[in-house]
């Protein structure tokens, strides 16, 4: 892979993908494994994968996108491997289908890593610069049984600040929190993506101009500390489990055909002890009620309670001045000090995210309890962004208003990584797809995490910066982070980047577990086969035998809401004449455009009877 000089850079590129954050780095990869030409655009290349806010990968249900998206050939799981200060499983005193690895990462070395891949990847061009503008075309297309043409627009390519026109035969949009991104301190603001990433402003208006419903949203980050002006002695101490586990659990096996190695700095072996980087622990401390004190005597000047931000925040991940207000009565609120770098000299202190004054916010870090003397070595600071309504893309997140145009990540209402990330792989395999004139790789919300993320967004849409939760999925048990890349063999068949050899040697283990879990423990116990199995595999066995009729009844009802699935609505269908369906949801079906009828059942305000009614349609073949 080349960085492109402006005077050398092609014209004309399959996929086109812009912005290198954690949605882009998986898109751009992504297509360019899957063999066709690629550019990646964006403003710093020593800006990819940064990580602004915590660097951490994994989590409550994160880390079953992160398993998803290394069974399709992703490249976070591998990443955050190589780049682990700590790793543990966390809730290990619940059952396997909520377990969840997260990794604590040395932030200068993840985004190190990831740009060394992708300056190494075959297909991929890297250009240093910013898009301004989508350039599009107007085709007409014929409706099927009808006489009407439709007139829809589709993506020729794109301009850059720098004065070049790239034509692109698909492009992903993966700008973060770029979008006239503004951050705040108190009610100091600035134009910014944040972390010191400029704002793409621009791009917004050419999104508007598209005709795409503009939403605004919130998130923040807290402060940096000097890691030796921390008093630990006040804390509790908190190390990662040893070996420790690993996102992707084919380290030792065949490495996927055409894609770089990583330097040796990043080697992983496969019992998780030996990757260069060292075993960091986090400790733990509280808010006090000195420190609650200080933020309600400050709110006024808060941009988030002063009335500067507009935004919506993340609900689930709330700023500490959200908590003071929203849980009054709480006496404390954990504080976790995680390490930022391999040095050990970098403090993220998790649960300190605000927008208050820089003096306010050294008042209120002083006021917790070994933290009286920390230093701060950058400010924390609210950020608000345009993104855009999430309804008006398909499954395969391509929009519905311009063809061949895929978005990705923040931009799409999400927050996270993790949740970035999945989608961004999703698109860059689909715009591939779409270049081969293939049909597109639709996760079901019944087979995975990425389909029940992306289902939530296309069909219901967000008003909130929105995260995965396990208890937005049907099907837990079945859908568990350990069997990702088992359920996951065929949807990475479809998607091509993972190499048959890797495909058939998941088959093959997936066939011992099956054998194993339907014996008996005692007859498997005597097969000589079964003491040369993986761990990994055994505790397959284990949760398999153990959970085996639960197991059962989930993929049965999977299976049945799979039906719906499978019935399309076809673009025939005139919901104005469906005069059975009731108006108010025909007003919904009209807006949201729903691509099958199980899609259509989730809308808010479509009710069963009209999914029934518009079932009897699509069978008739007429209205």
């Amino acid at each position: 892979m080349k960085i492109s000089p402006k005077n050398l850079l092609k014209k004309q590129y399959d996929v086109v993908v812009v912005g290198g954050g954690h949605a882009g780095c998986e898109a751009c990869l992504a297509a360019a494994r899957m063999g066709v030409s690629t550019l990646l655009v964006t403003s710093r290349i020593s800006d990819i994968a940064k990580m602004p806010c915590n660097p951490a990968i994994g989590g409550l249900a994160k880390s079953h996108l992160v398993y998803e998206l290394d069974a399709l050939g992703g490249e976070m799981g591998i990443n955050a491997d190589a780049t682990a200060l700590q790793s543990k499983t966390l809730n290990r005193s619940r059952g396997p289908a909520v377990w969840a690895t997260r990794c604590q990462c040395a932030k200068a070395e993840y985004s190190a890593r990831m740009q060394y891949v992708i300056l190494e990847q075959s297909n991929l061009d890297v250009l240093e610069d910013s898009a301004s503008d989508i350039l599009t075309e107007c085709q007409q297309t014929v409706l099927t049984n009808e006489h009407d043409a439709n007139t829809t627009q589709h993506i020729v390519g794109l301009k850059t600040a720098g004065g070049l026109t790239i034509y692109c035969a698909a492009l992903v949009i993966t700008a973060g929190t770029a979008l006239n991104g503004r951050v705040w301190i108190g009610k100091s603001c600035e134009e910014s993506a944040g972390d010191g990433r400029p704002a793409a402003n621009p791009l917004s208006d050419a999104l508007k101009r598209l005709g795409f419903d503009i939403i605004r949203l919130k998130t923040g980050t807290p402060p940096r500390l000097r890691a030796d002006s921390c008093d630990y002695s006040k804390c509790t101490r908190h190390d990662g489990e040893i070996p420790r586990p690993l996102f992707h659990v084919e380290h030792s096996g065949p490495r996927l055909v055409g894609i770089p190695k990583s330097p040796p700095l990043f080697h992983v072996e496969h019992s998780g002890s030996d990757h260069g980087m060292p075993e960091l622990p986090c400790w733990m401390t509280h808010t006090t009620e000195k420190t609650h004190e200080i933020i309600r005597n400050n709110l006024s000047v808060s941009a988030l309670y002063g009335g500067a931000i507009e935004g919506t925040g993340v609900r689930y991940c709330p700023s500490i001045e959200d908590k003071i207000v929203r849980f009054k009565d709480a006496k404390q609120h954990h504080v976790i000090l995680e390490p930022e770098d391999k040095g050990g000299t970098i403090i993220y202190p998790n649960g300190l995210s605000c927008s208050l004054p820089v003096e306010v916010q050294a008042e209120m870090v002083h006021s917790i309890p070994g933290l009286e003397n920390a230093e701060f070595l950058a400010p924390a600071y609210a950020i608000e962004y345009d993104g855009i309504d999430s309804r008006q893309l398909k499954h395969s997140l391509e929009s519905k208003n311009v063809d061949f145009l895929f978005m990705a990540g923040q931009v799409n209402g999400t927050t996270g990584y993790e949740e970035a990330a999945a989608q961004g792989i999703m698109a860059g395999i689909n715009a591939a797809l779409c270049v081969r004139n293939k049909p597109p790789l639709i996760l079901s919300r019944q087979d995975a995490y990425i389909g029940v993320m992306i289902d939530d967004l296309v069909t219901k849409g967000t008003d909130e910066p929105y995260r995965m939760f396990t208890s937005r999925a049907e099907r837990r048990l079945i859908l568990r982070q350990d069997n990702a890349r088992y359920r996951l063999i065929s949807a990475a068949e479809q998607a091509g980047i993972v190499p048959m050899e890797v495909i058939e040697h998941r088959k093959e283990e997936l066939n011992l577990i099956e054998h194993f879990a339907s014996i008996e423990k005692s007859k498997a116990s005597q097969d000589e086969k079964y003491k040369t199995l993986s761990d990994e595999i055994k505790n397959e066995i284990d949760v398999m035998r153990h959970y085996a009729p639960y197991i059962e009844q989930e993929k049965k009802a999977a299976d049945r809401a799979k039906i719906d699935e499978c019935i399309k609505i076809p673009k025939w269908l005139d919901y104005d004449k469906c005069l059975a369906v009731r108006f108010e949801s025909r007003e919904k079906l009209k807006k949201h455009r729903p691509e099958t009828l199980a899609q259509a059942s989730r809308i808010p305000g479509v009710n069963p009877a009209d999914v029934a009614v518009m079932a009897v349609i699509i069978k008739r073949g007429k209205v």
